[in-house]
């Protein structure tokens, strides 16, 4: 239980749990070196020197105890200048001490040792003072002359830097944390640079990276270098072999649509219109097996590209209308492949007046991303069914218009996989104005990479 709650305090990223597990030891060792050995050290040593000074306070004692009155003031002069004991009897009632508390600061750590070693070595003791100036000892003692007030300076039974090698301890520990912390941050940053490589690789676009830091690190650095050439080069293989595959096929297709336009049949509308639509679907699978793999990522004006394809609508006689929004978007132009926004954006366009009467797209510049919004007025698709649309090659003809002809079921997954590779998502929702359905394209805006 109490290790579930502090694990979820515990930091996230790798150079935050490396930095704790550096952290934490040291604390633990200088806790440990202050509290075991450096507190028991000086307080060895505050007894050891309490209890020399015990010994002169005794002989002074002693020796005032047994000289005659009238002569004690002198004999403890006589005795303390060389001990460097100050001497003092009191005379009145007033300056008389009553009771046997001591005084001390409540930090004074090494001044309850000093008290308490006091209080066994001087029997004739009855207060000891060390509040009332901290460089200084003063102490009560009862003799037959009267109550006799010393003091000597404090540093002669602690010592005066008690915890000097404490404060040197912890000086060369912040020193070497900070060495330490700048060896790992450079020991991390190669991962950091893997981590962002790989990242931005994942959503399409690449950037620079050289393989550096320890072996280990090295050696995931080539790994990830060889996988990526790897997934590149069978990229560009299958683009080029669906290259080759749709020029041969429309050759056939062409001659065939030539020698059916020359037929006087009645029959050879139909079947030249089968002929445009294998046209078209080949069309369909090629763009969705190229992908935007061979396009590169250049800055591009969102808003340009948006009235292109609402323009091209409208030349074919759809209804589409353009809004335009700004969110706090100002800056340089996002970075992405033009050519696959504008297709991805095209295939939700037809979409769109495939199945309803009117469409409307909305462009919304944000600060992190782009956002392209088609709706329309038809049907719509059903929440449970949204995932399964775009799937490749899903057509829900159940829940869609047929009237203006069916598609082959790749236009949402092609803008699907469009914004994926933009780092960004492709929403399907439900339009509250028009009634249809609302399709999101976000595009998040990169800065322009180039291809290693």
């Amino acid at each position: 239980m109490f290790f579930a709650w502090l694990k979820r305090y515990m930091p996230r990223s790798l150079y935050g749990r490396a930095a704790l597990i550096l952290i934490v030891p040291i604390l633990v060792i200088q806790l440990v070196v202050g509290v075991a050995f450096l507190q028991r050290h000086f307080e060895g040593v505050t007894r050891q020197m309490t209890r020399n000074v015990a010994l002169e306070v005794n002989f002074l004692a002693d020796e005032v105890n047994a000289s005659d009155p009238g002569r004690h003031e002198e004999r403890a002069r006589a005795l303390g200048e060389p001990l460097a004991l100050r001497t003092e009897f009191v005379r009145t009632a007033e300056r008389a001490p009553s009771g046997t508390s001591d005084q001390r600061l409540f930090y004074d750590i090494s001044g309850r040792v000093v008290i308490r070693t006091l209080r066994a070595e001087v029997p004739a003791l009855r207060t000891v003072d060390l509040a009332s100036d901290l460089r200084s000892v003063r102490m009560v003692l009862a003799t037959r002359h009267g109550p006799m007030e010393l003091s000597f300076r404090r540093g002669r039974v602690s010592a005066s830097n008690p915890h000097q090698l404490l404060v040197l301890t912890l000086l060369t520990g912040v020193l070497m944390t900070f060495v330490a912390y700048r060896f790992l941050r450079n020991q991390l940053r190669p991962i950091k640079r893997l981590a962002r490589a790989a990242e931005g690789f994942g959503k399409g676009h690449t950037v620079p990276f050289s393989p550096s830091g320890a072996t280990e690190v090295r050696a995931a650095g080539n790994a990830f270098l060889d996988m990526r050439a790897r997934i590149e080069r069978q990229i560009e293989q299958r683009t080029m072999m669906l290259s080759g595959v749709s020029h041969d096929l429309r050759t056939p297709l062409t001659r065939l649509k030539l020698g059916l336009a020359m037929m006087d049949d009645p029959e050879a509308e139909a079947l030249i219109r089968d002929v445009d639509e294998m046209e078209a679907l080949l069309d369909a699978f090629l763009d969705f097996a190229r992908g935007d793999a061979t396009e590169e990522m250049t800055p591009t004006d969102p808003a340009a590209l948006a009235r292109e394809v609402v323009e091209a609508a409208c030349r074919g006689g759809q209804q589409v209308t353009l809004a335009v929004e700004d969110a706090g978007g100002e800056g340089p132009q996002p970075a992405m492949r033009p050519l696959a926004v504008s297709r991805a954006l095209t295939n939700l366009v037809s979409n769109a007046v495939r199945y309803g009467s009117r469409a409307r797209v909305t462009l919304t510049v944000l600060g992190k991303s782009v956002r392209f919004t088609v709706e329309d007025d038809g049907p719509g698709i059903p929440d449970d069914r949204r995932e399964e649309a775009m799937k490749p090659f899903a057509r829900l003809d159940a829940s869609r218009n047929q009237n203006r002809g069916s598609g082959v079921g790749l236009g949402l997954a092609i803008a699907a996989d469009v914004a994926r590779n933009h780092g960004g998502a492709l929403r399907l929702g439900q339009s509250e104005e028009l009634g249809g359905l609302k399709a999101e394209l976000v595009i998040a805006r990169h800065r322009t990479s180039r291809r290693s």
